[in-house]
């Protein structure tokens, strides 16, 4: 039985280098979430007093968690389903919960890749097709939705998802996204052909290509005029807005989903790592690493965003210039953007009836600044537009594009590997059915789901899988990783583990927060999440060219039948943990119950034998 063991712990694939296991799991906790996201919550939630809630988040959350599934999956080597069977058949359930998530979330988070491969086949135009309006049907003006809104937003709306007024109308499938996404995975399934051997080799490339595009990036943005207003504004801290509950809980969910812990991907990563590995560093290493990727990206987005806002506001003076020339019947270039404000002022004061009625815009930078936007409103509408204004305009969108393809790729790999690893060792499949052919069902089946997708309510569906797939699942897999861990196997196993491989044991840091502050942490942003969830019905907001206040998203309720399938995401995933407890326990108490039938002595042959003796003496 032994050899056995030691047979199979032999035949286990492992990473060429150490280095090809770093990139791996940085490129996977690194993903679109720390440019798109990230800088989002630093917008609304006080610029740089954000960061504080952020990093006790990181320290005292984060990085425990990761260095817990980091250590359990080197020692015990293992996918996320194996190694809980392994602590106890009744936490076997985790690993299929951490398996079926991941999976649900390879099927959307693909989409971003077929999104960004669109635009970037459509940043080789000249100009750039989000940058000015289309020709109606009638070739007598421009196109009246493109008008009303903004080129940018027409292109990501209609030309690419030609979305529907509401989720209730499904509309068609969009051919092009078809052939992107398709694209997409064929991308994925060729850098998965040979299992980490050949994931190794592309994170070379899917890792590092993003820090070096962020980097061109902000050299670039730094020379643009208004640059210096964002990064003012990220790093300008509002001490009050940390008063706010909201602020703490934002913090404490994004560091946990910034590092993608609870996915069994970086516990499958590090099972194909030599036992003797010092994972306490690789852990710290990637965390801080991650981290600081995201402020790294906030100060290049921050740097686009304050020239963009800066580009808006001149805009805006140069309209209202334009109507106090023309009115007042001044000179060109009379009145410039520099002193605008003050003939403004001496036009109020001396004409204030007639200024009064003029159409003027009220134009503050401030107010600029404030326009926040997260997902892909930031990456396809907002960094889409900022782009255009920069000289050069079709490189700048196919480094961004390329970078975004990037990032979502790398963490491709993780999220399709923690489905992978666990179906391996699980052998749900026979044996000579090889790898590649495994990972190409795997491939086709999640395109074939991620279809849904690709209609005219997709991004509406994309938006429901992003929202509930990822957290509520997430935050109870890591509570019971934890309790198995330090509770289950034991804390003074898991430290001789830990000894064994690294060469000394977890210092009173990590032991007080595995036993005592990550789990408290977990337990206090499950409960905060359940409770916020459940004040309000779930909304949307729909792109309708016939609302009344078009070009706003209107909102909209969730019907019925999408709130019970928003419901049945949440709990799915999670359905296992109970499911697979309560079968072993069944299954034990049967065993057990079968065993005492066995050696009970009213049903032992030998009584019935001795019964029969006594009656023969007596006759």
């Amino acid at each position: 039985m032994a050899k056995t063991k030691e047979s199979e712990v032999e035949e286990r694939p492992k990473w060429d280098n150490k280095a090809e296991y770093l990139l791996t799991c940085i490129g996977f906790a690194v993903g679109v979430g720390n440019v798109w996201r990230f800088p989002y919550l630093c917008q609304i939630y006080g610029g740089g007093a954000f960061l504080i809630p952020y990093l006790i988040a990181l320290v005292f959350e984060g990085l425990p968690l990761l260095y817990l599934e980091m250590a359990i999956g080197q020692r015990l080597r293992m996918g996320s389903i194996g190694v809980w069977k392994s602590i106890s058949p009744l936490l076997g359930g985790v690993g299929i919960a951490s398996m079926i998530v991941s999976f649900l979330v390879s099927i959307f988070y693909n989409t971003l890749l077929a999104w960004a491969m669109w635009y970037f086949f459509h940043s080789f135009q000249n100009p750039l097709p989000w940058s000015q309006c289309l020709v109606n049907d009638n070739l007598t003006g421009y196109n009246e939705e493109c008008v009303k809104s903004t080129p940018a937003n027409y292109f990501w709306y209609r030309e690419t998802l030609n979305i529907t007024p509401d989720i209730e109308t499904s509309g068609s499938l969009q051919w092009w996204l078809v052939i992107c996404l398709a694209s997409a995975w064929c991308v994925v399934y060729i850098c998965f052909i040979r299992g980490i051997k050949s994931i190794g080799k592309a994170v070379y490339v899917t890792t590092t290509f993003p820090y070096l595009v962020l980097t061109i990036f902000l050299i670039r943005a730094l020379t643009l005029p208004g640059s210096t207003d964002g990064l003012v504004y990220l790093f300008t801290p509002d001490w009050e807005i940390l008063k706010n509950p909201q602020v703490w809980l934002d913090a404490a969910t994004q560091i946990f989903f910034s590092l993608s812990v609870a996915f069994g991907s970086f516990i499958a990563f590090s099972s194909y790592n030599a036992e003797r590995n010092n994972c306490e560093r690789d852990a710290v290493l990637v965390g801080v690493i991650n981290s600081a990727t995201s402020l790294y990206a906030s100060i290049s987005i921050f740097s686009i965003l304050g020239f963009k806002a800066n580009s808006a506001y001149n805009s805006c003076n140069e309209e209202n210039i334009l109507i106090l020339t023309n009115n007042f019947e001044f000179s060109d270039q009379n009145i410039t953007v520099e002193n605008y404000d003050h003939w403004f002022k001496y036009l109020n004061r001396s004409y204030p009836g007639e200024v009064a009625g003029l159409d003027l815009r009220h134009c503050d930078l401030q107010t600029f600044l404030d326009q926040s936007a997260s997902g892909t409103g930031l990456a396809f509408i907002v960094i889409s537009e900022a782009v255009i204004e920069m000289p050069g305009s079709q490189i700048w969108a196919i480094l961004f594009f390329t970078m975004l393809f990037s990032l979502g790729l790398s963490s491709m790999f993780g999220n399709l590997e923690a489905v992978l690893t666990p179906i391996k060792d699980l052998n749900l499949f026979p044996k000579w059915i090889p790898h590649e052919l495994v990972t190409a069902i795997i491939c086709l089946i999640s395109f074939s789901t991620a279809l849904i997708f690709t209609l005219g309510s997709g991004n509406y569906w994309f938006d429901i899988f992003n929202g509930y797939v990822g957290s509520l699942p997430l935050l109870i897999v890591a509570l019971f990783e934890i309790i198995g861990v330090i509770y289950v196997y034991g804390m003074k196993r898991f430290s001789e583990d830990i000894y064994f491989m690294t060469g000394k044991k977890p210092n009173i840091f990590w032991k007080a927060c595995w036993m005592v502050i990550s789990p408290l942490m977990l337990l206090v942003v499950l409960v905060a999440y359940v409770v916020v969830q459940a004040q309000k019905r779930p909304s949307y907001l729909t792109w309708n060219p016939d609302y009344e206040l078009f070009p706003k998203t209107e909102s909209k309720q969730y019907p019925d039948w999408v709130f019970a399938i928003i419901i049945l995401l949440s709990l799915l995933p999670v359905i296992s943990i109970p499911l697979v407890a309560l079968y072993k326990l069944i299954s034990w108490r049967r065993k057990n119950t079968s065993a005492r039938a066995q050696h009970s002595p009213f049903c032992n042959g030998g009584f019935e034998v001795e019964t029969q003796e006594q009656k023969n003496r007596r006759a």
